[in-house]
């Protein structure tokens, strides 16, 4: 994994900023069982894997009434706003299911070791997204969080990738996410983006925008390496 010393004692900031679900980890399973619990609380069916990972990348509340309209829940906003509170409580404990994409946690390790300043831009709720940091080892890892919730903006709005960026110190920085959300997120903030092609995405590669793309870890190092040498 490229070394980033020589940049940081010139003054020069590298840094990597990653989305969560459906580009490090795959929660799915874990939302979907969520999902699954409150619609059978309704007296509905539960969502198929298939719909969880269509549904996800927008935060709780666009995810929620995404799940009711697909069960023919009435969404009032007295309605929607009871069910998003039985989500989010149980989607905060809900950690049990997710998995690493192959070689994600690896690569990680190898980038901080390497000195990149790490941050995570995600629109999963903070407290879910806490509580799946602290379950798969990842809270030492990151140097700034962003999750949804902590301010009053959500991706694809640039200001929470921004403010990940601001809270890294600023400095050259890659984004890398596996959506159409993440790529417009990019795109409004000006970031250079890099897309896990394995991740979420409903839309074919080609017409999503983006810097490079990779489907594998094992070739993030090198999509890396290349941003690395354009700053040096």
């Amino acid at each position: 994994m490229p070394a980033v010393g020589d940049l940081q004692r010139q003054g020069k900031r590298m840094n990597i900023v990653f989305d969560l679900d459906g580009t490090l980890i795959d929660s799915a399973p874990d939302i979907q069982s969520v999902a699954s619990t409150i619609l059978n609380r309704h007296g509905k069916e539960g969502l198929t894997l298939q719909e969880t990972r269509q549904f996800i990348g927008e935060g709780a509340a666009v995810f929620v009434s995404r799940m009711m309209r697909a069960r023919g829940i009435d969404e009032t906003p007295q309605r929607h706003a009871a069910v998003l509170a039985d989500f989010i409580g149980e989607y905060e404990f809900a950690v049990d299911k997710a998995v690493f994409y192959p070689g994600a946690y690896d690569t990680l390790l190898a980038l901080k070791a390497a000195g990149y300043g790490l941050g995570l831009c995600t629109n999963k709720p903070e407290l879910p997204a806490r509580a799946v940091l602290r379950h798969m080892a990842m809270e030492s890892i990151f140097d700034a969080v962003m999750a949804g919730g902590m301010i009053a903006s959500r991706k694809p709005e640039p200001a929470m990738l921004l403010q990940t960026i601001r809270a890294l110190g600023g400095g050259a920085t890659l984004y890398v996410g596996d959506s159409e959300i993440d790529a417009e997120t990019a795109h409004r903030a000006a970031v250079p983006f890099v897309l896990f092609s394995a991740g979420y995405r409903k839309t074919p590669v080609s017409e999503m925008h983006h810097d490079w793309q990779f489907d594998n870890y094992s070739a993030l190092g090198d999509i890396v390496e290349t941003f690395r040498l354009e700053h040096v």
